[in-house]
C-alpha cells in the first residue's frame, strides 16, 4: 500500500468513527473486519480494492457509484448501506465531498454540456429512455409505468400504478381535452382515454412514441414533440415525473407552457420528485450520481420552488399530496425484478457493468425515498385569478 493510499485509508476509517445512526461492518481487501456505530440496523460494506478511496476523495458520492460499478466495493445490503450513508451526512464533511476542481467540473457538465435546449433535451432523454424498450419490459409492471405507484394495503405493483393514475384523474376539471407532457410508454394516456378523455400525449423519445402509438392504436394522439412546441388550449394537463428532466434554467418556460396551454377553469396535475425545501440550495449547488450518469441535464425541484415558479407563471397550487415511501417500495420492486431477470437482460446484450449501474441507481433511489431525502408529490394547479 502506497503512502498516499495509507493516508486516505486512515482518514476514511477515522471518518467512519462518526457514524451515530446504524452499524456498519466494514471488510477490507485484506479481509480485516471493522465495526462502526453502536445502534440501529446493521449493514455490510466490503471494500475489494483500495482504489475506491481516491474515487471518493476526488468525486464524493459520484465516486461511490463509480466504485460500485467498477467492483471496487460490494454490499449484500446495498439499499440499507446507502440509507446509512444518507442518515449520517456529517460524514461527507470529513470525507465524501468532492475536491473543488472536480465539483466545479461536474456542475459545469450538468449546466452547460447537458443543457436542456431543444436539441440538448432530445440527446439527454434518449440517453436514458432509448436504451431499449425490451430492457424496460423485463422489470417494469405490465403497463410499462416508469413513475411512482401509490399503494394501498394488499396492492401489487400493477394495482398500485392504476391507483396512482386514478388519483390524478380524480383531480382533473370536467372538460375532456387533455394534454400529457412526457407520456412515457402510454400508460396514463391509455387510462385517461378509457375514462373518455380526448388525449394528446407528447414525448421526445422515439422509442417511447413507437411503443405508445402501437399500444393506443388511435385512441389518443401521440406526438414526437417538445413541450415548448405545443400550441392550443386544453381543459386539463398532466405531467408525470417530467419536470425533473426540464432543468432549472427552463423551469420558467415549463410553467409558462402550462399556463398558456391550460384553458380557463382547467387543472394541471404534476407528479414530481422533490428534495426538501430546506436542502434545495445545497442540492442545486452540487452534482450527484444520477445527474452525472442516469438523467443528464436533470434537476429535482422542491415544493416551494414548484409553488414559486407556478405563481410567477400565473398559476396557483390547489392541493398537494406526498407519498415518498411508496416510491421507495416501487423502486425496490423494480430492482428485485430486474435482478431476478438479469440473465435475460444480459441475453439482450447488456453486460454486468450496465446492470450494476442500474442496481446502484434503483437501490440508491429507494434509500433516498425511505430516508426522506427525496419525496414524490402530486400537485394540482389552476389559474391564479380563478377562485373555484
Amino acid at each position: 500500500m502506497s503512502l498516499a493510499t495509507h493516508s486516505l485509508r486512515s482518514r476514511f476509517l477515522s471518518a467512519l468513527e462518526g457514524i451515530d445512526d446504524g452499524i456498519l461492518i466494514l471488510t477490507t481487501p485484506e479481509g480485516t473486519r471493522h465495526r462502526f456505530g453502536t445502534t440501529g440496523p446493521e449493514v455490510d460494506f466490503q471494500i475489494r480494492d483500495w482504489r475506491l478511496l481516491p474515487r471518493l476523495a476526488l468525486r464524493g458520492d459520484v465516486g461511490l457509484g463509480e466504485g460500485w460499478i467498477a467492483g471496487d466495493w460490494h454490499s449484500e445490503t446495498l439499499e440499507d448501506t446507502l440509507a446509512l450513508a444518507l442518515r449520517n451526512l456529517s460524514l461527507r464533511a470529513g470525507w465524501g465531498e468532492p475536491r473543488r476542481f472536480h465539483a466545479m467540473r461536474m456542475r459545469l457538465v450538468d449546466r452547460l454540456v447537458r443543457l436542456n435546449s431543444l436539441r440538448g433535451s432530445q440527446r439527454n432523454i434518449r440517453a436514458h429512455y432509448d436504451v431499449g424498450n425490451e430492457f424496460y419490459q423485463l422489470w417494469l409492471d405490465p403497463g410499462m409505468t416508469y413513475s411512482s405507484a401509490l399503494f394501498a394495503e394488499g396492492d401489487d405493483l400493477p394495482r398500485a400504478q392504476a391507483r396512482k393514475n386514478g388519483r390524478i384523474l380524480s383531480r382533473l376539471a370536467s372538460g375532456q381535452s387533455l394534454l400529457e407532457i412526457g407520456c412515457g410508454w402510454g400508460g396514463f394516456a391509455e387510462a385517461a382515454a378509457e375514462r373518455g378523455h380526448d388525449v394528446t400525449a407528447i414525448t421526445i423519445s422515439p422509442s417511447q412514441k413507437g411503443y405508445a402509438d402501437a399500444r393506443l392504436d388511435g385512441r389518443a394522439e401521440v406526438r414526437l414533440q417538445d413541450y415548448r412546441q405545443v400550441r392550443g388550449r386544453f381543459d386539463n394537463i398532466v405531467s408525470i415525473e417530467m419536470i425533473e428532466a426540464v432543468g432549472e434554467r427552463y423551469w420558467p418556460t415549463y410553467f409558462a407552457t402550462l399556463k398558456a396551454c391550460l384553458a380557463p377553469g382547467g387543472r394541471a396535475v404534476l407528479q414530481a420528485i422533490t428534495v426538501p425545501d430546506a436542502e434545495f440550495s445545497v442540492y442545486r449547488g452540487r452534482s450527484d450520481f444520477i445527474r452525472q450518469y442516469v438523467f443528464p441535464g436533470g434537476m429535482l425541484p422542491c415544493s416551494a420552488i414548484i409553488a414559486h415558479e407556478a405563481a410567477k407563471a400565473g398559476l396557483r397550487v390547489r392541493d398537494s399530496h406526498s407519498f415518498g415511501h411508496d416510491y421507495a417500495r416501487t423502486c425496490r420492486i423494480w430492482c428485485e425484478t430486474m435482478m431476478q431477470r438479469s440473465a435475460r437482460i444480459q441475453q439482450l446484450g447488456y453486460d454486468k457493468t450496465f446492470l450494476r449501474g442500474w442496481q446502484f441507481y434503483l437501490e440508491g433511489c429507494a434509500a433516498a425515498f425511505a430516508t426522506s431525502r427525496c419525496d414524490v408529490v402530486q400537485v394540482t394547479l389552476g389559474h391564479a385569478d380563478e377562485t373555484v
